[in-house]
């Protein structure tokens, strides 16, 4: 049965005018993401893996090629409000209570304010932060304000979620629990989610589908289609079957090198 196309790149370029002259920054990416997939994108530093999200959010304009969100341009997937995105640093307004920072998008969009309360609390639910609504980012820790962050981008219920390296500066065990918690949340919520990571184990770990990229201009270098059950505990890190996929994650980062 074929799935409902969410996300679709063709023949995608990004080059970037800078005063030291242009930086080809994405060559020719052809990719389709489903409803319910969860992509990570990985690649060396500066490969175009945030670029490549940042297009599909509306944040950077292709010079060349085709993104579709939902069948419509990303500008209007951004006007539909097709999407949360999470950033690497959590971007908690420091004054603001954990309430209150996730319901900014809510006020902005207006929201009834009972609907925001009820939101707030649906959300922090989700994210196993209920009781935190009073507190101020300052009094949680770095992957509680994550835990936050995500929050803020799941209130207005898109159904896709677009997330930039969002665990990178946490410590590898905080790190392990938010992986396992974004995989049950991702399971009760069914969105389609794409994952910027440097880490090859929280790549298989987490995806449906790893796209593996070369250095710049990023280009496409290996598609992963995973077959690791939906049902992930951490152990299944050292079945041959998890690590079978680690390496040809390996093995793509190792020839996209070697063809930059």
């Amino acid at each position: 049965m074929n799935k409902e196309v969410i996300i679709e790149t063709k023949g995608l370029d990004l080059t970037f005018e800078t005063n030291d002259g242009p930086v080809h920054a994405l060559k020719d990416i052809n990719l389709t993401i489903e409803k319910g997939d969860f992509v990570s994108f990985i690649g060396p530093s500066g490969c175009g893996k945030t670029t490549l999200l940042r297009v599909m959010a509306d944040l950077e304009q292709p010079t060349g090629g085709t993104c579709t969100v939902n069948g419509v341009s990303p500008h209007e997937a951004r006007m539909n409000r097709a999407y949360g995105y999470v950033f690497q640093a959590a971007g908690l307004y420091p004054w603001r209570t954990i309430g209150g920072n996730i319901k900014l998008p809510l006020e902005i969009m207006g929201y009834s304010k009972v609907e925001q309360e009820e939101r707030v609390s649906k959300v922090l639910e989700l994210v196993e932060l209920d009781g935190f609504e009073k507190k101020f980012p300052w009094q949680l820790s770095g992957g509680m304000q994550q835990r936050a962050s995500i929050a803020r981008a799941l209130a207005f219920d898109a159904d896709i979620l677009l997330m930039d390296e969002p665990f990178g500066a946490l410590d590898e065990i905080v790190r392990d629990h938010l992986n396992e918690q974004l995989l049950a949340l991702w399971a009760r919520t069914h969105k389609t989610i794409g994952f910027v990571t440097h880490s090859i184990p929280e790549a298989v770990y987490l995806s449906t589908k790893i796209v593996v990229m070369s250095p710049r201009p990023g280009r496409i270098a290996d598609v992963i289609e995973s077959t690791l059950p939906k049902e992930r505990p951490l152990e299944i890190r050292d079945t041959p079957e998890f690590i079978e996929i680690a390496h040809r994650v390996r093995d793509g980062l190792h020839e996209g090198h070697s063809n930059g």
